[in-house]
């Protein structure tokens, strides 16, 4: 793709980085921006910038968070006792969708998979067991996507946390096998969460 300006290749360049976009889509950004009023494009850099340099991760559940606790932690509505744990931000936001849980999260920020280099140590599971061991959980619910990472990284977290007066869930089967939990439906996810089983019902050989 030949341009006329430099300063829009490297525009069009730098689109481009992004996930799904090609330089055809990050094309047509790019000029649309050209057609905002300065004021305006200031607004939508400074909104990236403010992004990448303010935002922080709850001190807490590792959620994406404006403050030290994000608001579902400091929210005095929820049940405090009542833990989902989740691979990261997104599926938080698609089961808060749902409107169906009142309880609050636990953010792995990534499940077990030694084919990618990920183990235990690079996840948020030691902060886990210290907010199982203080004794303010009841309840920890496993909402990974059903596939072998997540299973796997289910069995650990279980067995990590099985030393506790704690009851261990994972959401029902609504979700099919190996389907990640952003993409599943509300109405689906909802009820997966609802009719949650305990975890030592899924298994038989482990």
């Amino acid at each position: 793709m030949e341009f006329s300006s430099k300063l829009i290749e490297e525009a069009v360049n730098e689109f481009s980085k992004l996930p799904g976009v090609g330089k055809r889509t990050a094309l047509r950004f790019v000029l649309h921006l050209l057609k905002m009023n300065e004021a305006e494009v200031s607004q939508f850099g400074n909104a990236f910038i403010r992004l990448r340099t303010e935002l922080k991760y709850c001190q807490k559940c590792h959620n994406i968070s404006d403050k030290a606790l994000c608001e579902v932690c400091a929210n005095p509505n929820r049940d405090q006792s009542l833990v989902c744990v989740v691979e990261d931000i997104r599926d938080v936001m698609a089961i808060e969708n749902t409107h169906q849980f009142r309880g609050v999260y636990h953010v792995l920020g990534g499940i077990i998979s030694p084919m990618d280099g990920v183990g235990p140590a690079d996840l948020n599971i030691e902060s886990l067991v210290g907010r199982a061991s203080s004794g303010e959980i009841k309840e920890v619910i496993m909402a990974l996507s059903t596939t072998m990472e997540g299973d796997t990284t289910n069995f650990y977290i279980y067995k990590r946390l099985k030393e506790f007066d704690i009851t261990v869930s994972t959401i029902a089967r609504g979700v099919s096998i190996g389907d990640e939990l952003e993409f599943a439906d509300e109405v689906t996810l909802g009820r997966s969460i609802i009719n949650r089983t305990l975890y030592e019902s899924t298994f038989t050989l482990k």
